[in-house]
């Protein structure tokens, strides 16, 4: 790659090797999850040389695990509005408003047009599609296809319209760091690729325009439903951009992820809550269904609600976890509907259908992320962000069930329609300059995600987070220290590059956790238990500095989405 020698672009960069391939485009879209194939597809469809960069398979991120399906407002006697206020009454007075209604307002049309991309959803004896109900929807609204394997179907349907129409990807290929020109705009992307022939090793995407659409940051906590990627490439890529982050402090623990052991780590399997939508009941060791009393929705509460519920009688019964009850629904109703589910805890030796399923609460989706305005725009000129990657605002402090599938669809095709509205010239990446962060060791990894386990888990104090801060301060400064410069690799290889990624995103989600000291949605302190509306009902915005130190600033509801720089406007 070239580079201009008028100018350098400083920052916080990864140690890597300088890049030695580099092809050009209009946009380069991280990630081949729905949010960034859909972005990928609308923006071919408007005339833009588009590059997608994925980490591993096209299909392997996130969204091929969901289960449940697209929540919208698609059944008779449904409405935006209702969807709407579903949606704010889970996000714990954190939502943004006019983001939440674009998505529930545009949600409809945009199921219409994944259909229409050749996605098959699950259709009643009419042909109408079949809607179920999960926790915090009034009406039956989720859409789901192969009973229990929406996410799958999705992906399918995305990576075969993206191969058909010849799309420029890149597989297994990790995002490293932003490139800019000399105005500090957004000029594309550094990557390493493994094995694709003529990109191959550490490279450059050169782009004006920069989509991430990494998905999410569950690998940080040892028992996750996220893949072995989501490590929060996209959002440590902002982060040492200079990038605002929003809310990170808000993790939704999932309530119920298939109980394999207390030593179980990585990617548990997930028993959707379609499965409580159609009637299953949580209920402890003696059969007791605990839920009852304590949320009009009993087990289809909000997903806060129900996971601070099992985390509370486990605390009062010393038991690793709870059950649940779907013995009532037969074996024809499981093989019909979750053949999915029940397959994976056969394949644990549970059979859903004679006995009830151990569950527990783990780490599931980030509400928060690269804060945006309704156009995806983030304070980095020319950067993007969508689906989890994103705080577009739509989730607030805890996301509604089914709404993230949803979220990539409506923000994407509004990121592309942005691009298309503003054609620029392609920039000259300058050679980049400022702190290279010294790498972790790889097996780093499992000391940060046995950290944020246990002092930001699902239950967090001042106490638990001071500790889990200094730890990984620690890890910080002992980073790269113990391996003599003659023996540390060229390449430092994607495991330290994770492990790095994963540091960074722990130490800002930590940074605003410490914060908010209050309980909101999925933030749980149990040294201020109470929801805080006159002091705390603000966003948290986490900032990295060049010295690797972290600021945080609060902002007004009303102040979200970010004023954005005067650069972006005039592209």
């Amino acid at each position: 790659m070239t580079a201009s020698a008028t100018g350098t672009a400083t920052g916080l960069r990864l140690h890597a090797p300088a890049p030695g391939w580099s092809i050009d485009a209009d946009v380069v879209i991280v990630g081949s999850g729905v949010a960034g194939l859909t972005a990928a597809l609308r923006c071919t469809a408007a005339g833009l040389s588009t590059v997608v960069v994925t980490k591993a398979r096209l299909d392997d991120g996130s969204t091929r695990w969901a289960q449940g399906g697209i929540a919208a407002a698609l059944g008779e006697g449904d409405t935006p509005e209702q969807h709407l206020d579903d949606t704010l009454v889970a996000g714990a007075g954190l939502c943004d408003e006019s983001a939440v209604r674009a998505l529930v307002t545009e949600g409809p049309g945009a199921v219409r047009r994944l259909i229409a991309t050749g996605a098959h959803f699950d259709t009643d004896d009419s042909g109408a599609i079949s809607l179920t109900r999960e926790g915090g929807h009034h009406r039956r609204r989720i859409a789901h296809a192969g009973g229990d394997a929406t996410g799958a179907e999705v992906s399918r349907a995305l990576v075969e319209t993206v191969r058909a129409a010849a799309l420029h990807t890149i597989e297994n290929a990790l995002v490293l760091d932003l490139l800019r020109d000399t105005q500090g705009r957004t000029a594309g992307v550094t990557l390493h690729v493994m094995g694709e022939g003529q990109h191959d090793g550490v490279g450059a995407v050169r782009a004006p325009a920069v989509v991430l659409a990494t998905g999410g940051m569950g690998q940080v906590f040892s028992a996750t439903t996220n893949p072995s990627v989501s490590t929060g490439d996209g959002v440590a890529l902002a982060l040492r951009a200079g990038a605002e982050i929003s809310d990170l402090e808000f993790v939704q623990f999932h309530p119920t992820v298939l109980f394999l052991g207390a030593d179980s780590e990585g990617q548990q399997p997930l028993v959707s809550e379609a499965v409580r939508g159609e009637g299953a009941h949580l209920i402890d060791a003696t059969g007791k269904r605990f839920m009852l009393g304590r949320h009009e929705l009993a087990e289809l509460a909000p997903r806060d609600i129900v996971a601070k519920a099992i985390t509370r009688q486990m605390q009062a019964q010393g038991a690793e976890h709870m059950y649940l009850d779907a013995r009532h629904f037969g074996a024809h109703m499981w093989e019909q509907r979750f053949p999915t589910i029940l397959a994976a805890c056969r394949s644990h030796g549970i059979d859903p259908v004679t006995e009830p399923i151990p569950i527990f609460p783990a780490a599931h989706h980030a509400s928060g992320g690269v804060r945006t305005d309704p156009h995806g725009r983030t304070t980095v000129p020319g950067l993007y962000a969508c689906g989890e990657a994103a705080c577009t605002g739509v989730h607030g402090a805890n996301r509604l069930a089914s709404n993230s599938l949803l979220e990539g669809l409506v923000f994407a095709k509004r990121i592309a329609q942005d691009i298309a509205a503003t054609p620029h010239a392609r920039p000259e990446p300058v050679i980049p300059e400022g702190t290279v962060l010294p790498l972790l060791a790889p097996e780093a990894r499992h000391s940060i995600q046995r950290i944020m386990t246990k002092g930001a888990g699902v239950v967090r104090s001042s106490a638990s987070l001071a500790e889990a801060a200094a730890h990984l301060e620690a890890l910080r400064v002992d980073a790269d220290t113990d391996i003599p410069d003659d023996r540390k690799p060229a390449v430092p290889g994607v495991e330290a590059w994770e492990a790095t990624n994963l540091l960074c995103v722990a130490r800002a989600l930590i940074a605003a956790a410490q914060r908010r000291e209050e309980t909101r949605g999925c933030h749980w302190r149990e040294d201020h238990p109470d929801r805080d509306d006159a002091h705390w009902q603000r966003h948290l915005v986490v900032r990295l500095q060049p010295d690797h130190s972290l600021t945080l600033h609060t902002t007004d509801t009303t102040e979200f989405p970010p004023t954005l720089p005067s650069l972006l406007q005039e592209r």
